[in-house]
């Protein structure tokens, strides 16, 4: 229900946020953002009797479809909450994710700055991300710096398998929440510090819904597709696939165990989002894996580049303001003297 009420983050706890207190014990506090409307009886169905009692009956809108099912998701908030009005969900909504963009450029901004190519990897859990992201790191190591994000609601199991690879790891555990959002990221940002010209890979709560809606800042999103999971999850979970620029088919290994139709699966992502690169991967056996790293490496190499010709404008622009405070200063700059014609950029 984040989409709904933005509840859950009152649990999230990210590494490196504990403190010792002077009698030894150590513990951290919550990462609390506003919690800026109550749960209380003031949406639509809600009444009070002469006796005081006050309840609500239920604000259903059924809507048959073909055969009697119901879909609760066709109005204009594209979901439904009991005594909440579309219209006040649509508000919240655009609260929610209007705060969340704003700090989402920010670390954009803050990744650009740095050159730093950022993914942002989505998927159900068992999909396999975690041990493809560590094949990845095994074999882009020595040739491209990888630093890690990892969300979970709970443990550090994940974080700790990255290290493992020596990569920097920081665990984002969201509690009740089910997915990443930007301030998260921001505050495992300035913990985990990535080197300039590096990767960024931040793995996802295993949540096929609401990570879709939810920028964290990253270039692009990854969705991780199982070949166990069924052909049919690009028409299930469309919005997800829809916001992914690529789509890895995992564990293509399976192939001959599973009945799986690879076309009928791609013809399906294609349906949702046209534009959606794929490609088919097995973390075990390595089949793709070089398709994906080119994939990873041009990402990186445009984000140095952008890095670099930003820095080359900003010393360009350095160099002119440079002249022409001389300039006003009457100070004599080689080829002329001051006054003699004005500065050409």
């Amino acid at each position: 229900m984040c989409m709904t009420c933005g509840c859950g983050n009152d649990e999230v706890h990210v590494e490196g946020a504990e403190h010792t207190h002077a009698d030894g014990t150590v513990h951290s506090h919550a990462h609390v953002h506003p919690h800026d409307h109550s749960h209380d009886q003031g949406g639509i169905g809600w009444h009070t009797h002469s006796d005081g009692t006050t309840h609500r009956h239920p604000d259903v809108h059924s809507h048959e479809q073909v055969g009697g099912n119901l879909h609760f998701g066709q109005g204009a908030a594209g979901t439904s909450a009991p005594g909440m009005t579309q219209a006040r969900m649509v508000r919240i909504e655009r609260d929610i994710l209007a705060r969340n963009d704003d700090i989402a450029q920010r670390n954009r901004q803050w990744l650009a700055q740095r050159g730093i190519f950022a993914l942002n990897l989505v998927s159900s859990p068992g999909s396999g991300k975690t041990t493809l992201l560590v094949r990845t790191i095994e074999r882009l190591s020595g040739l491209i710096p990888v630093a890690v994000i990892e969300g979970d609601q709970q443990t550090t199991f994940d974080a700790d398998r990255i290290r493992a690879t020596g990569a920097p790891a920081i665990q984002i555990n969201t509690g009740k929440g089910c997915h990443l959002d930007a301030a998260m990221v921001e505050t495992a940002l300035s913990r985990l510090a990535p080197a300039a010209d590096s990767v960024l890979m931040i793995e996802n709560v295993g949540n096929l819904v609401c990570p879709a809606g939810f920028d964290l800042g990253e270039a692009y999103k990854v969705v991780v597709l199982s070949v166990t999971e069924g052909e049919d999850k690009p028409l299930k979970y469309p919005d997800m696939f829809h916001a992914a620029a690529l789509m890895l088919l995992n564990k293509v290994d399976l192939l001959p165990h599973l009945s799986f139709d690879v076309e009928r699966c791609l013809a399906n992502a294609r349906r949702v989002n046209p534009a959606i690169e794929i490609i088919e991967i097995s973390a075990t056996t390595g089949v793709g894996m070089h398709d994906w790293l080119i994939w990873i490496e041009r990402g990186a190499r445009a984000a140095r580049e952008r890095r670099l010709d930003q820095a080359e404008t900003l010393k360009r622009a350095a160099d002119v303001g440079a002249l022409e405070r001389m300039a006003q200063a009457g100070v004599p700059q080689q080829g002329g003297t001051p006054g003699n014609a004005p500065l050409t950029r």
